[in-house]
């Protein structure tokens, strides 16, 4: 670690009290509203916060929300690259709010879903955010699944996720009339909503309480300020800037990185490990056509192998009524690459120097097999939905794609010829490299 960063890690630790409702002088933060940009004798490219938060996606947009309203003498700004905020993740995603019942019984991840699914129900009301509770079927179709479906059930109730019950065949039908299976879980707290439209929700609570949005500013440096031989009270009182591509400084006393999918580069820039590192992915998706799209009412998922550290292909009603099928995840060469070709050089090194996609790849090779062949040939994943809606057809289907990249990250669904023999190798090749399969947990 750069000597002259170590500071950071200081104030990361420091910096806990206030995450867990501590005094702000008891962090020796500086009190007073937000400094205008072009205030007192800074020149216009500069500014001073005492919090600044790198990343305007919503995880990003939710704690500087959350910040500024438990503590709002701090002045709190966000730093966004692109142009518009949660354009990335946030604005590419299958919008599903899930209940919490894949996770290891007792681990934060399943305490945070639980108790964030209820809280974003009760922002969206108290905001007027459309959503959606059309609840989620977790559908046994063979009998060898069963055992599997009642451990998943057993840890949901020990997750405590409200409404769980095991239905049997009759019921299913009473949920989805167009679905078979042998036994369900049936998950009424799942929902599905827009999330970009809940991220620039709290950017505009955010702003209201009076934080700073600052778009276009993309982070290349953090580093630990100069001191003026005047010894300038900016120096000591701010002694952390930030430096974007254009030239132009913030200074801050502390800074929360919520750089999506550059958190390990963003966190590098900052004296910090990079690690774990991030592996590219993009998820491809069918769309049902508009006039079958009553063959599915809420959310319908497999029961996932504990095997795999995945989902499977399920079908995903969307906000504007269409209803998305898959995904698969296919090896992507850039990281804001959305589109089969979209490539970066330094992104690719990145994800053969430095990450561990090699034993990604050789844990899940049969498996990433398998759905290589599926992601190929409509025929095979048509099969596959067939287990569980058998009225789907090819016919019903139209051959575009959604896309996510690393293991998280979605896009809009785009036209892809049946005849495009380029995108096909490609799709081949990434496949292949990646051992890919569906959907992360």
């Amino acid at each position: 670690m750069v000597p002259a960063l170590r500071y950071l890690v200081g104030a990361c630790g420091r910096a806990r009290g206030l995450f867990a409702g501590g005094s702000p002088g008891a962090c020796g933060f500086a009190s007073g509203r937000p400094r205008p940009l072009c205030g007192g004798s800074r020149s216009a490219s500069t500014s001073s916060f005492d919090i600044v938060i790198v990343g305007g996606g919503i995880v990003g947009l939710a704690s500087a929300r959350a910040l500024i309203l438990r503590h709002p003498s701090l002045s709190i700004g966000v730093l966004e690259k692109e142009k518009d905020l949660a354009v990335h993740q946030t604005g590419h995603n299958s919008g599903v709010i899930h209940s919490g019942i894949y996770y290891k019984p007792e681990s934060l991840k399943a305490k945070l879903c639980v108790q964030g699914a209820a809280l974003l129900y009760e922002y969206c009301q108290q905001k007027g955010i459309s959503y959606k509770q059309c609840g989620k079927l977790i559908v046994a179709v063979e009998q060898e699944e069963i055992p599997r479906l009642q451990a998943l059930y057993e840890k949901g109730l020990q997750n405590g996720v409200p409404g769980l019950r095991l239905i049997q065949q009759e019921d299913i039908k009473k949920k989805e009339p167009y679905c078979r299976g042998l036994m369900a879980i049936d998950c009424p707290h799942t929902g599905i909503v827009d999330y970009r439209q809940v991220a620039l929700s709290f950017a505009q609570d955010f702003q209201e309480a009076g934080g700073s949005v600052l778009t276009n500013f993309e982070v290349k440096g953090i580093e630990m300020a100069k001191e003026s031989p005047s010894r300038s009270i900016d120096g000591m009182q701010y002694p952390i800037v930030i430096k974007n591509t254009k030239g132009e400084e913030i200074r801050c006393q502390y800074v929360v990185t919520c750089a999506g999918l550059y958190s390990d580069r963003i966190s590098e820039l900052s004296g910090c490990t990079p690690d774990p590192r991030i592996v590219p992915f993009r998820g491809d998706y069918l769309l049902l056509k508009p006039e079958k799209c009553y063959l599915v009412k809420g959310n319908i998922y497999p029961v996932p192998d504990s095997r795999f550290p995945f989902l499977g292909v399920h079908f995903t009603p969307r906000m504007d009524g269409s209803i998305w099928l898959g995904p698969n995840a296919v090896l992507a060469f850039k990281r804001e690459g959305y589109r089969p070709f979209d490539f970066s050089a330094t992104d690719v090194m990145d994800i053969i120097i430095n990450s561990g996609l090699i034993k990604l790849a050789s844990q899940n090779f049969s498996y990433g097999v398998t759905e290589m062949y599926k992601a190929c040939f409509l025929g095979a994943t048509v099969k596959y939905l067939q287990k569980f809606i058998p009225e789907i057809t090819i016919s019903d289907i139209l051959r575009q794609v959604a896309v996510r990249g690393p293991s998280w990250l979605w896009q809009q669904p785009m036209k892809v010829s049946d005849n495009n023999i380029y995108c096909f190798l490609w799709r081949c090749f990434a496949l292949l490299l990646t051992g890919s399969a569906c959907s992360f947990k």
